[in-house]
């Protein structure tokens, strides 16, 4: 939105507009709660024929759409609402690619509360929350996770199951760490018929990540070993380990225990897959990667989102020969590739 007058004065519609930022989010959670998009994507296109298929007044629904359209998430001609390419692909129930369940966890009170202490936060330097210790359950904000964020996944579990070749069919070991709803074990096992995947994360996680590995059918390839990835038995062998979306929970310290015992669990040869947001050296760019830093500050006690070079010193520090970096296509993350020396 501009933010200069013709004159090319400054003005203050940029502070306006972003002191008001939080309408756009409840608007968004707000057009998912009453599934407002899979019902335009059925045909009922006007305020009349929306209010019954949603269960709200025409009024209420009548703004909200006006709102959603201001926000570029819906189109309107001549009194009819539709849906862009975008809202149809990610908001509409019926898509294969539907992101309606993330709201559950990205929506949730949890993060908003956390967000709305942020002076306190910044004051702290750490979460004000009740835990940011992220090496505890947390049973109630990770299953919410696990049942909600796996559609979010799919196109970095597809990358990485592309990057290490799974397809190749080669008889593998894997060990899935923090390993939430399994997506990332589950692709991989469904590419590669010889893998077998063994994941790790606190006992109620793990039976909705069981649910997932049923449904794809690999159950039988699929077995977990309960408690925190700093404390459990991992076993040891590997051919592959995957560290997804684990390390900004912690400081460089306990990232790098981790890593040791990563290195421990992996054979000669073995490689850690890390998924994580990345951002450049000067920590502001790209910028959905480098303000995923605030996340970890409003969230967790000590967290951070970590510059490449020091993800490469941390491995290196923990016996890990090399590590490269791989963008991965239309998503904000990237996979750091990392081989245990032989």
């Amino acid at each position: 939105m501009a933010t200069t007058s013709t004159t090319n004065r400054p003005t203050p519609e940029r502070i306006f507009n972003l002191m008001h930022a939080f309408q756009q989010t409840a608007a968004l959670k707000s057009g998912i709660e009453l599934d407002v998009f899979t019902a335009i994507g059925e045909g009922a296109n006007t305020p009349t024929l929306l209010a019954p298929k949603t269960g709200a007044a025409e009024r209420g629904v009548r703004v909200l759409c006006d709102f959603l359209t201001i926000m570029g998430l819906l189109t309107k001609t001549d009194g009819r609402y539709g849906l862009t390419e975008e809202s149809a692909l990610f908001l509409d129930r019926r898509s294969p690619a539907s992101l309606l369940s993330v709201a559950g966890f990205l929506g949730s009170p949890w993060h908003q509360k956390n967000v709305e202490a942020l002076t306190d936060a910044v004051r702290k330097g750490g979460t004000v929350g009740n835990q940011g210790d992220n090496t505890r359950p947390q049973d109630e904000v990770w299953v919410a996770f696990a049942k909600s964020m796996a559609p979010l996944t799919a196109p970095a579990a597809n990358f990485i199951a592309a990057l290490v070749r799974a397809s190749e069919g080669k008889p593998w070991k894997v060990l899935d760490i923090a390993a939430g709803h399994g997506n990332y074990g589950i692709t991989i096992a469904k590419a590669n018929p010889n893998a077998h995947i063994v994941a790790v994360d606190w006992p109620a996680v793990l039976a909705v990540a069981m649910e997932n590995a049923n449904a794809a059918g690999i159950s039988e390839r699929y077995s977990t070993r309960p408690g925190s990835a700093f404390e459990a038995d991992l076993g040891s062998g590997y051919d592959l380990v995957l560290l997804t979306n684990i390390f900004h929970h912690f400081d460089v310290p306990a990232c790098q225990t981790l890593m040791r015992r990563v290195h421990a669990a992996l054979k000669p040869g073995g490689k850690a897959v890390t998924l994580e947001f990345v951002p450049n050296e000067d920590r502001v760019t790209p910028p959905a990667a480098a303000a995923f830093a605030l996340n970890m500050l409003v969230g967790t006690d000590a967290g951070d989102a970590y510059t490449f070079s020091e993800y490469a010193k941390m491995f290196a520090n923990t016996g890990f020969a090399n590590t490269d970096l791989h963008p991965v296509t239309g998503m904000p993350q990237q996979v750091l590739l990392s081989e245990k020396r032989a």
